[in-house]
């Protein structure tokens, strides 16, 4: 009897396993089939296959939203922020990490406090800021802005992780010669790997993926991202709904394909990084 209840709850395990992976696809799936169609056709039926597998609507986005440029950009943005956002986060979790201090424990508090307030909140006073240091309109403002937005929680998980490295290691190298910043980014730093390989996926994603921030921050059409180069799309009266997701597929892939080689080192990162925070 009991096997048999075994056997009964993998399966059910199994087929609500199958449903949700369905129902998060689903999305995707529809996006992908109703690139290919015409506007009517959309209207008509979300879910019919295309009369006629539009081709151009792709070789059209290509050229309307100006993609390999967008895409630079985007690829630009994207590696500056999280390059930021991991050196300046691994230094600060580590000395955190090692330092026993009131004063440690206090700025680490204030980094887990600040990943409380939602953006929403700061984003006017964070427009009138960027204009007054005249960063607005510059990728590599823009750029900053992710780094300060995203160190808190890049922070806490290399607080966490930090923890897992043994100190003697540390103390070898000292006694070898290494000063403070070879004893990081030659012993430490290494060591580091799997929640940095969890921390620029997580970034990398959320950048990649971002619309409001650029959309406040850059208004030259000629340094905008992937997302915000939709806007071309969008008349006053009317969307190109087709071309809409077209452009949209072609701005999931790269990053899709980034996720998919290092996707493995996510749950392990996560997990260690908040073990012992």
């Amino acid at each position: 009897m009991s096997t048999l209840l075994g056997w009964f709850s993998k399966a059910c395990i199994i087929v609500f396993l199958i449903v949700m992976a369905i129902i998060t696809l689903l999305p995707v799936g529809l996006a992908i089939l109703n690139s290919f169609k015409t506007n009517g056709e959309i209207y008509t039926n979300i879910l019919s296959l295309p009369t006629t597998w539009q081709i151009n609507n792709y070789l059209d986005v290509f050229r309307r939203t100006h993609y390999l440029r967008s895409l630079w950009n985007t690829v630009f943005l994207v590696t500056l922020s999280v390059s930021g956002i991991v050196l300046a986060s691994s230094l600060a979790g580590y000395k955190l990490a090692r330092t026993k201090s009131k004063l440690s424990h206090a700025l680490f508090v204030i980094f887990i406090l600040s990943m409380l307030i939602p953006f929403h909140s700061i984003m006017i006073g964070l427009v009138r800021v960027a204009n007054q240091l005249n960063v607005q309109g510059k990728l590599w403002g823009l750029a900053l802005i992710y780094v300060g937005i995203g160190s808190p929680m890049a922070i806490f998980l290399y607080h966490g992780f930090t923890k897992n490295v043994p100190q003697e290691i540390e103390e070898a190298a000292m006694i070898d010669g290494c000063n403070g910043l070879q004893l990081y980014f030659r012993i430490v730093f290494p060591l580091l790997r799997p929640i940095t390989f969890t921390i620029v996926i997580l970034n990398t994603l959320w950048i990649w993926n971002d619309f409001l921030l650029p959309l406040l921050m850059i208004s030259n059409r000629e340094k905008h991202t992937l997302l915000l180069s939709t806007q071309a799309l969008f008349g006053q009266y009317s969307a190109n709904w087709s071309q809409i997701l077209a452009i949209l597929i072609m701005a999931m892939l790269p990053v899709m394909v980034v996720y998919l080689f290092i996707q493995k080192h996510i749950v392990s990162g996560i997990a260690e990084g908040a073990l012992k925070s």
